[in-house]
């Protein structure tokens, strides 16, 4: 990543947001938003993360304001769900809803961490800080967009995993690449790698529990 021999394709990062605009234009029409409203979930979820990464860590002009497909695309993906608004309400109850939206995200989450930890390691800040801002990049936008619609964030709260999964995938792309693997097969290992456990994860209910036990009573135990 460091040696500039790593890449990602523009049309992978525009699927990448492609998938997160819709995962947020998802999460909009089942809160019952508006045009308006599903539009700024959707544009937060999809480059949330690139914009905490751009203006708090790395100090650049936002992508979205430099590219100029990603405000187009996002526009696009939630013109094409607000035209099937009734036949996506029909067809995907709210539990459907939630396993499509996190598979959608398990696509997107090691995408844009790798390209933060990408950006972070071309502007020479140490292994640390680069997984921070992969972490970041990859988990920010799904944040934000559960805040806005009034869901406490699924990293902060028990449930499947995925911050520790990402935080294995990226940790193994800095591994991989300090043992003198290709940059972007280390890429590609920590993406595909983010991505089967994730589903794994999904399919199996793999969780994480409350450190707070309650007792049988249902008084908070320790």
């Amino acid at each position: 990543m460091a040696d500039g021999s790593f890449q990602i394709p523009p049309t992978i990062e525009y699927i990448a947001t492609f998938t997160w605009a819709a995962s947020g234009a998802l999460v909009g029409i089942r809160k019952h938003f508006d045009i308006i409203g599903v539009f700024v979930i959707s544009l937060v979820s999809s480059l949330g993360g690139g914009l905490v990464r751009d203006a708090l860590f790395l100090q650049r002009t936002p992508v979205l304001l430099t590219d100029p497909v990603y405000l187009p695309l996002i526009a696009v993906t939630v013109a094409l769900f607000s035209l099937f608004t009734g036949l996506v309400s029909r067809i995907l109850k709210v539990d459907t809803v939630k396993k499509l939206v996190d598979v959608i995200d398990a696509i997107g989450i090691p995408i844009f961490a790798v390209i933060g930890m990408q950006m972070a390691e071309a502007q020479g800040i140490p292994g640390t800080g680069v997984l921070f801002v992969g972490l970041v990049n990859g988990t920010a936008g799904g944040l934000l967009r559960d805040v806005l619609v009034g869901d406490v964030p699924a990293i902060l709260r028990p449930g499947q995993f995925v911050t520790l999964l990402l935080l294995v995938a990226c940790g193994l792309a800095l591994v991989l690449k300090h043992y003198g693997v290709n940059a972007s097969h280390a890429a590609w290992a920590s993406a595909c790698s983010f991505f089967v456990l994730r589903v794994l994860a999904i399919r199996f209910n793999w969780t994480t529990r409350s450190l707070l036990r309650e007792s049988p009573t249902g008084e908070p135990g320790g």
